[in-house]
């Protein structure tokens, strides 16, 4: 048995919760998210509580089975307090700037980057080097921070880039000059 697929999931007050023809519907203060659940896991909901179980013991109902508790808890958990993912920008003359739902990126090349942020995600620029990703969608979140990442990484020698701002750069030396 699935270790995290067994413990169920806890229904927050104010969200509202439909499951019908293998699709769940899912309605909170921030907004709603669907899912389809996968074949050979099914949900059993009551009044305070979702519970994800395996229809049988095959290879696809047992790898589905944590998978969808974790989606279904990252809904709950979404619609109710949201996600967020913050960014990190270094280097001279970097910056970004966020104008409506386009993020306008500065970043060392000859012309600036301007990306469209998908529908359901806002980003906030703070000192025009801090960007925090928010969103309900734990998935989009962490898809559109990883985006803006890859526009421009850390490189490893000075750091210059963009980076998550828990993440740390492992360094290298430069080229040593000869006597």
């Amino acid at each position: 048995m699935s270790r995290i697929g067994k413990l169920p999931i806890e229904i927050i007050p104010g969200v509202k919760i439909s499951y019908s023809d293998s699709v769940l519907k899912i309605d909170g203060p921030k907004g709603s998210l669907s899912r389809k659940i996968m074949d050979g896991v099914t949900l059993t909901i009551s009044d305070k509580t979702i519970v994800v179980e395996r229809a049988d013991d095959g290879i696809k109902a047992r790898s589905a089975h944590g998978l969808t508790r974790t989606l279904v808890n990252n809904m709950v958990v979404g619609v109710t307090k949201g996600f967020e993912t913050a960014l990190e920008i270094s280097g001279v003359g970097y910056r970004a700037e966020a104008k409506g739902d386009v993020l306008n990126l500065s970043l060392g090349y000859s012309h600036p980057v301007n990306f469209q942020l998908p529908k359901g995600i806002a980003v906030e620029v703070d000192k025009m080097t801090k960007l925090v990703v928010k969103g309900i969608d734990k998935e989009l979140v962490g898809q559109t921070a990883a985006k803006i990442r890859s526009f421009r990484g850390p490189e490893p020698y000075k750091g210059k880039g963009i980076r998550y701002a828990n993440e740390t750069i492992l360094r290298k030396a430069g080229k040593t000059g000869k006597k």
